[in-house]
């Protein structure tokens, strides 16, 4: 994947952006990282520290409410949906990106390793016969979730995104490796941990996994700004779509709304991904 002496990495401070930071780096004379976040967000400090510790050129995206609110619509329109989780984790990478390919022309990102490797919370009280074949329906459900997001944010800025955790030799090992080896006495991920001990600093290594928007601090400002914006009555109102679908939250209604003005008012909504509501 890597094609000239500089490239770029995505870098949440997360264990699987984190790992292919970290392997990255020695095939590069320059590894450009960027992480975005709000100000006092866990990403942007764990970001820093596996930058320093793997010597990656690293910078950071600062972001406000204000920032969020006017890139928004632009967020929308790319992604083609109005998803409130997809979106809602899409902003920063939006804003990630747009600074990467300012850097770089071809960066990595850490898509599929929560998926092949049971880094999900959930997936520890699911009984362990099932566990198996709900790491390769996550996987598939890819498509409309995180690649969606990967692709559609890179794109906007021209920037080509690998995924190198989601190439098929990877994934038909990661398929192979027993399930006790994924998820072990509590710990997810237990095996790719293992395969990069003292690659990378003994916090980052034991980190538990935090969503994308939640570790760089979005959701409550977004949150919060939709419940200012939204009346309870006029959620009421517009929460059932022509076809059908619930509007799930005020902040959905809001994404729907930009969705409405970038793509016009649209009756057929099958073919758009949604992110199930337990």
């Amino acid at each position: 994947r890597i094609s000239s002496d500089e490239f770029g990495c995505f870098l949440s401070g997360g264990l699987d952006s984190s790992v292919l930071a970290a392997l990255a780096r020695s095939h590069v004379g320059r590894l450009w990282t960027v992480a975005a976040g709000v100000k006092g967000a866990p990403d942007l400090e764990h970001a820093r520290e596996v930058a320093g510790f793997i010597k990656s050129d690293h910078s950071e995206v600062l972001v406000t409410l204000e920032d969020m609110l006017e890139v928004l619509p632009d967020v929308v329109g790319h992604l083609e949906s109005f998803d409130a989780l997809l979106v809602r984790s899409s902003i920063m990478h939006y804003l990630a990106a747009k600074q990467m390919r300012q850097l770089t022309p071809g960066a990595f990102s850490g898509e599929g390793g929560d998926e092949l490797f049971a880094g999900y919370d959930y997936l520890k009280n699911l009984p362990r016969e099932r566990l198996s074949a709900e790491l390769i329906v996550i996987t598939k459900r890819l498509s409309n979730t995180a690649l969606q997001r990967v692709d559609r944010c890179g794109g906007a800025h021209g920037l080509c995104t690998h995924v190198c955790f989601l190439d098929p030799e990877v994934v038909d090992l990661a398929i192979q490796i027993p399930i006790d080896l994924k998820l072990r006495e509590g710990v997810e991920k237990w095996i790719l941990r293992q395969a990069v001990s003292g690659m990378l600093p003994d916090s980052v290594l034991n980190r538990p996994k935090a969503k994308f928007w939640e570790g760089a601090g979005v959701q409550n400002l977004l949150a919060e700004h939709a419940e200012s914006a939204v009346t309870d009555a006029d959620f009421a109102r517009n929460k059932t779509l022509q076809n059908g679908w619930i509007i799930n939250s005020k902040e959905e209604l809001l994404y729907y709304r930009m969705f409405r003005e970038k793509l016009g008012d649209i009756a057929c909504l099958e073919w758009m991904g949604r992110t199930p509501v337990s």
